[in-house]
C-alpha cells in the first residue's frame, strides 16, 4: 500500500511515516499543502492522510483537489478541532474518515489499512495460496504452518503478489506500489528483495519469473 501523509509539523509527520513503514506501508512526506498535490501529481496513492489546518494551500482545498481526480485515492483526515460539527464538515467535503488530534498510533494504522481494502477490489482478510498465508493484518506469514522471517519489504511484496491472484506483476509496479519516492528506480532492488524472499519461501517454487514481464505467484 502507498500512503501519502500530509502535516505541517515535521516531527509528527516523520513520526507517522516512520511507524507506517514498520508497518510495511511505502510512505511519502509533504509538509504543506502545495508538497501534498505536488506529490500527487507524480505518484497514485492508496491512501492519504491529510492534515486539515495547512499553511500555503489549505487541507480543505488539498481534499477537494484530490478527489476531483479520477483516481481511487481514499483520504484520511486529521484535525484538532474535535467538536462534531467541525467533524461533520471534514466528512462533507468528501474525506472517507476522519481522526481528531492526538491520536493513537495503532488507531490510526487500522483506519489506514481499512482505506486502503477500498481502493482495491474485495480480498478477503487472510490471502492463501496452497500452504502459503499471508495476514495483512497481523503482519504474518506462513508456510506449511512455518512462519516465514521475513522483513518488511519482503513481507509487502509477498502481499501484493499474492492480492494480484495469478496476475503478472511488472518489477516498476513492485516499485511504485511497495517502495516510495526515495526509490532509486534504476537499481536491481526489486530482484534483490524478490530472490531474498525466494530463499525464505523454500521449496518448491512459488514466485515465477516471466521475463520481460515481471513476477507472479
Amino acid at each position: 500500500m502507498r500512503v501519502l501523509v500530509v502535516e505541517d509539523q515535521a516531527r509528527l509527520a516523520d513520526s507517522v511515516a516512520r511507524v507506517l513503514r514498520r508497518e510495511g506501508m511505502a510512505v511519502d512526506v509533504a509538509y504543506d499543502g502545495n508538497g501534498a498535490l505536488d506529490r500527487a501529481a507524480e505518484a497514485e496513492y492508496d491512501v492519504v492522510v491529510l492534515d486539515r489546518d495547512l499553511p500555503g494551500v489549505h487541507g480543505d482545498e488539498v481534499c477537494r483537489r484530490l478527489l476531483a481526480e479520477p483516481v481511487r485515492t481514499k483520504v484520511l483526515m486529521l484535525t484538532a478541532a474535535g467538536t462534531v460539527a467541525e467533524r461533520v464538515e471534514g466528512l462533507t467535503l468528501g474525506a472517507d474518515d476522519y481522526l481528531p488530534k492526538p491520536f493513537a498510533y495503532p488507531e490510526l494504522v487500522a483506519r489506514i489499512r481499512a482505506l486502503g481494502r477500498r481502493t482495491q477490489a474485495a480480498l478477503p482478510p487472510v490471502l492463501t495460496r496452497g500452504d502459503l498465508t499471508v495476514d495483512p493484518a497481523q503482519r504474518v506469514a506462513t508456510r506449511a504452518r512455518t512462519r516465514l522471517p521475513l522483513n518488511p519489504k519482503e513481507l509487502a511484496v509477498l502481499e501484493y503478489l499474492l492480492a494480484a491472484e495469478g496476475r503478472v506483476v511488472s518489477a516498476e509496479e513492485l516499485l511504485d506500489r511497495v517502495w516510495d519516492s526515495a526509490a532509486d528506480p534504476f537499481t536491481t532492488t526489486v530482484k534483490a528483495t524478490v530472490n531474498r524472499l525466494r530463499a525464505k519461501l523454500g521449496e518448491p517454487p512459488v514466485i515465477e519469473t516471466v521475463p520481460r514481464a515481471g513476477y507472479r505467484i
